[in-house]
Parts: structure tokens; sequence; C-alpha cells
């Protein structure tokens, strides 16, 4: 993918999401929830679009909401379906994510990225909102959730909510990159600060309570999982973020297995499809495109004894079904 080179040899900005429609109760903008007429695409490498693979899995969305996965390495067309027969999603048809794109807006410039949702019958990308995504997941579909999904928007909490996800987004979902990514010095020790300043501060957050907001699993936690479970793998070495492991912190590395043991979280992670994906694609940082061996992901299963904090993970609600 000719991009790749790029990293690492320019300031590092996330782009914004381009296609920002909603698909809701009410059809307001156009897309009304409806079982089995979206696809979700998701790679199992990108911590954004694993968010969307826990909400739906923790709601019971899989049989309303299809997933197609991608294949974790890209090439200069991006996202590819070369992980199905033919090398063809087979339910769109298509070969690259990017036919989801044209399909909506013929010769559009910017990044084909995951999370998006497409339309089946038309064949054309709906949203790739990452940020609004999982909201609408959780707050728009409810009529198809499963019978014991979990609250995690609760509407007395969203404002708690919102605040430590934007500090969290800013300092450390985001953070990481533009440290991994930084061209020079100065701007790799200031996300490389902001990102070790913010994995304090949710540490100290958690060393007296179960979970971010409240005492129930919220979308909160599912956005710091996600780069939790990057930390050791991919963000400690590869993107330079190396005061410290998060094996080395207690409190998160606690915290982080919690979450990973809880139906839902750890059963949709995939290490050989993250690890893959970083050092392999992102050759202006890792030129030779070697995959390191470690870490040894067994310590996630090790006993992590948070629950003498208490909470319960699905408040009134149930885990979802094993796998």
């Amino acid at each position: 993918m000719p991009g790749n080179a790029s990293y690492g040899k320019k300031a590092f900005k996330r782009s914004r999401s381009h296609f920002t429609d909603r698909i809701t109760a009410d059809g307001q903008g156009g897309w009304p929830v409806e079982a089995g007429r979206y696809r979700l695409v998701v790679s199992k490498a990108c911590p954004w679009a694993s968010r969307a693979l826990v909400v739906r899995r923790l709601l019971g969305l899989e049989d309303a909401l299809s997933l197609a996965v991608t294949d974790p390495i890209q090439d200069d067309r991006s996202w590819r379906f070369t992980l199905d027969p033919d090398d063809r999603d087979p339910v769109l048809g298509i070969r690259y994510l990017s036919e989801a794109y044209d399909a909506r807006e013929t010769g559009y410039p910017g990044g084909v990225s995951v999370p998006a949702i497409v339309d089946v019958p038309s064949g054309k990308l709906v949203t790739n909102d990452y940020q609004q995504l999982t909201l609408d997941l959780e707050t728009e579909w409810t009529a198809l959730h499963r019978d014991g999904a979990p609250d995690l928007y609760p509407e007395p909490l969203r404002d708690e909510i919102d605040e430590v996800m934007e500090g969290i987004y800013r300092n450390l979902n985001n953070g990481v990159y533009r440290a991994g990514f930084a061209g020079e010095q100065d701007a790799y020790e200031k996300a490389y600060g902001d990102v070790f300043a913010r994995l304090d501060t949710v540490s100290r957050r958690l060393a007296g309570q179960r979970y971010l907001v409240g005492d129930t699993i919220t979308e909160a936690d599912v956005r710091l999982f996600t780069t939790l479970v990057r930390f050791d793998a991919v963000y400690h070495g590869h993107f330079k973020c190396n005061r410290n492991k998060l094996a080395e912190d207690p409190v998160l590395w606690a915290y982080a297995r919690d979450l990973f043991q809880t139906p839902g979280f750890g059963d949709t992670v995939d290490f050989d499809h993250i690890k893959r994906h970083y050092y392999q694609v992102h050759t202006g940082i890792n030129p030779t495109r070697i995959v390191p061996l470690g870490p040894d992901p067994s310590g996630w299963l090790a006993p992590h004894g948070r629950e003498k904090l208490g909470g319960r993970p699905f408040g009134d609600g149930t885990p979802p079904a094993p796998r």
C-alpha cells in the first residue's frame, strides 16, 4: 500500500468521518433500523471497529446486523475481503470496501475506514462515523436487542460517560496514534505525555471502582478496552509508548483482564490480526514487516480479583450466550 511508508514522516491528524448518516428507529434520515438490511464491515485489527464488534455482541444484534470481516493486511485499495471465497464478501459481492464507498459517492477522495455500515439492497455505504455508530446501536436499535441486553449508555449517566470518553479519546485512543505516527521528537513527546497522563488518571479512577462510570459496563469501558487490549502487543513497542507495559500497572492490568474475561469482550479479540496489521501495514515505522512473536497472550486469562470491588457487569441484564 503506497501510503503506508508515509507513516511517521508527516504530522498525524485523524480524519473526521465523512459519511455521518445515522440509522435510526424513526428513519427520519432515510435509514430506518431494519433487521437484515445492513451489513457491518470491520477489521479485527482496528480498535475503532472492535468497539462495534463488542457492542454488537453484548446487545445480541448478530442476527439483525450481519458481519463482514476484512483481511488485516491492506493493499493499495485499502480494506479487502480476501478472507472470503473468491476474495469477495458473500453478501455484498464486492472485493474491496472502497466499492461501497464509490457506490455512495463516486470519486470520493478520502480514506476508506472501518467500521462501516453498508446498505445491502443498494450496496451503498451508510456511515463510517466510528464515534456515533456504537451509540446508535445502543439507543436506536433497542427494538432488536436481545432479551437481557445491558444498557451501555444509560441516560442518567450520559453526561459523565461522555466526559470520561472525551478524555480517553483525545489522550489515549487517539494519543497512541499521535505518538506512533509522530514525525518529530517534540510531537512524539507531547503525545507520549498525554498517553501516560491519561493512563494514570484512569488507573486512579479504577483503583476503587470496577467500571469507569457507575457499577456496570458502559460504552466508556468498551472504548477504553479496545485500546488497552492492544497496548502491550503493539502500542508499547511499535508506537513507542514504552514508559511501562499495561501488565506493569496492577490496576489497569486487572481491569483489562476482567473485561477480557467478560463474554463479549475477549471473544471478539484476534491478536494475530492485530499484530499482523500494525507491524506489516505500517511500513514507514516497521520497514522489515517482521511481526513480533510476543507477548504471551495466556496472561489475559489469569485471575483478576476485581469481583471484590462489587459491580454488576450487565446490570439488570444477562451476559450474551456463549459462542
